[in-house]
């Protein structure tokens, strides 16, 4: 799918949090954006389950705080379905306690509430797109996590089979960049990206983005800050 179609398609999202407030004020907010389309709304873990095995939604804003079942294991829960539902985490905290099992449930995304209005719909059409994104706060603590796990500990030997241009790629993944950004930087398609990624991903034994960049800061394939 190239972005100019990905504009023209209806995103159907799920809004999960136990405060109807918010939930109802989320709604107002996604239903100005004529690609988006929010399929239903979920107070609690459980119900978003349910909702999402009925509902199959492209997104999950998924509040982690919640009654019944908490956010994080409700993203796994989705994740395990195989529906390709993206989650992005929604939270008021950047604790390692809350930030570190949301990624490893299968968020595709991880926000902060602070985050302005304009950001949360682009993280939700980047999510439809198979893109991250983090709260700079969380990507910090991501990349320290990762430092420090990788101290005294040799590259992949994976890193071996890597070209040139697949290491330039994986180091703009790990920089954040869209496929677009990343086809303008290089002057290739954004099919040529993907396709590269595709072939990165199965080379590394990686399911996705995040696991890349994350790959990318143990290896030192990213830049350093």
């Amino acid at each position: 799918m190239t972005t100019d179609e990905a504009k023209h398609e209806m995103i159907n999202v799920l809004i999960v949090d136990d405060h109807q407030v918010v939930r109802q004020g989320l709604r107002t907010f996604l239903e100005l954006h004529d690609d988006i389309f929010v399929v239903g709304e979920a107070a609690d873990g459980a119900i978003a389950v349910d909702m999402v095995r009925n509902l199959a939604p492209h997104v999950v804003l998924m509040d982690l705080m919640m009654p019944n079942l908490d956010g994080v294991s409700a993203t796994r829960q989705v994740v395990e379905m195989g529906l390709g539902t993206r989650v992005i985490a929604v939270t008021s905290f950047a604790e390692d306690s809350q930030v570190f099992p949301a990624i490893q449930a299968g968020a595709s995304s991880y926000l902060l509430k602070d985050v302005s209005p304009d950001e949360l719909v682009e993280a939700i059409r980047a999510a439809y797109r198979g893109e991250p994104r983090l709260h700079p706060d969380v990507a910090r603590k991501l990349m320290e996590a990762m430092r420090a796990t990788r101290a005294g500990e040799g590259p992949s030997s994976a890193v071996d089979d890597l070209t040139d241009r697949e290491r330039e790629v994986i180091k703009s993944v790990a920089q954040g960049k869209s496929n677009q950004e990343i086809a303008r930087q290089f002057f290739i398609s954004e099919k040529t990206v993907k396709t590269h990624i595709s072939h990165i991903l199965a080379k590394l034994d990686l399911k996705d983005r995040t696991q890349l960049a994350i790959f990318a800061i143990r290896n030192d394939l990213a830049d350093p800050e």
